[in-house]
């Protein structure tokens, strides 16, 4: 089943896919800011991930409680995946002390993934800090998906130095300020223009909210453009609640991942639960299994 084409399956369906799986580690790159890239072993994970799942992972064996973490890229060949975290607590540190080799319990895929639109073939990805794996995930996607020929646009914001080594773009984009010329070097790679945006100077980014830059490419489109422009968005609440404004704003379809501290992550303790509006009013939706990708405009309504 073809989640891009389909919409969201029935959480309760989407259990019954949940692997757990002793992966391997594969190799652990550190950056600055306490920032880390893992690869895992984990290949039934890696045959049915999709852009917006995430794993839960086991840390160390004397911590109990499993982090949730963001799938970034997969090789379903070669049955890897690969997560960006940052070290903010006890679990994630121990995490970063683990060595090539070691195994971790990981369960995944877990979640609701981004819905692709081929109506909307220029959508504008944002990612904030962590929530940039996702974006990256989906652009690998996209990249690959020949049924469409997808204009995508990757922004990305961090007040921590990036987790990859910064260039100038090659690759010209109209609406874009003066001096906002830095990208990421995958993107680039695979001709899929990206612009950064940091408020702590970083050369060639862009000296403010990376919402504030969509902003300022959104105002340069013009109708017959807008109308082919969906958001989607991963990051911290008030980038991802900015973004969801500005879709409503632009009157453009948004959709965004959600943070949130989670316990079992499979829908059982319903710990994560957040109020979404739907058709029959406000509900209490969980993160883990009905998220955590919503529309935005059912978690961030313009008052």
């Amino acid at each position: 089943m073809n989640l891009a084409t389909t919409g969201y399956m029935n959480a309760n369906t989407h259990r019954s896919t949940i692997f757990l799986e002793d992966a391997e580690i594969l190799e652990q790159q550190r950056f600055p800011g306490e920032q880390y890239v893992l690869r895992l072993k984990a290949p039934e994970c890696a045959a049915r991930a999709l852009p917006g799942n995430f794993i839960h992972l086991t840390c160390d064996a004397t911590l109990p409680m499993r982090r949730p973490m963001s799938i970034m890229r997969v090789s379903r060949h070669e049955g890897w995946v690969e997560c960006l975290y940052k070290v903010v607590g006890e679990g994630s540190r121990l995490l970063a002390q683990r060595q090539r080799g070691d195994l971790v319990s990981s369960l995944g895929p877990i979640g609701q993934p981004f819905v692709l639109h081929p109506d909307r073939p220029r959508p504008l990805l944002i990612g904030g800090g962590v929530g940039i794996p996702p974006m990256i995930f989906l652009v690998d996607v996209l990249r690959q998906d020949a049924r469409v020929k997808w204009k995508p646009l990757v922004l990305m914001g961090s007040e921590v130095p990036f987790p990859f080594k910064t260039r100038p773009s090659t690759i010209l984009l109209p609406g874009m300020p003066d001096g906002a010329i830095g990208c990421m070097p995958l993107m680039e790679d695979w001709d899929i223009p990206s612009r950064l945006a940091s408020q702590q100077g970083y050369p060639g980014c862009y000296d403010g909210y990376v919402t504030d830059l969509a902003r300022r490419w959104l105002e340069s489109l013009d109708k017959k453009a807008l109308v082919e422009v969906a958001i989607l968005a991963c990051g911290p609440t008030p980038m991802l609640k900015a973004a969801a404004h500005l879709a409503q704003e632009f009157g453009v379809p948004s959709q965004v991942s959600l943070e949130e501290f989670m316990a079992c992550a499979v829908g059982g303790c319903a710990g994560c639960t957040v109020e979404v509006r739907t058709p029959d009013g406000p509900a209490m939706k969980r993160v883990c299994v009905d998220g955590p990708v919503f529309d935005g405009t059912s978690v961030f309504p313009r008052n």
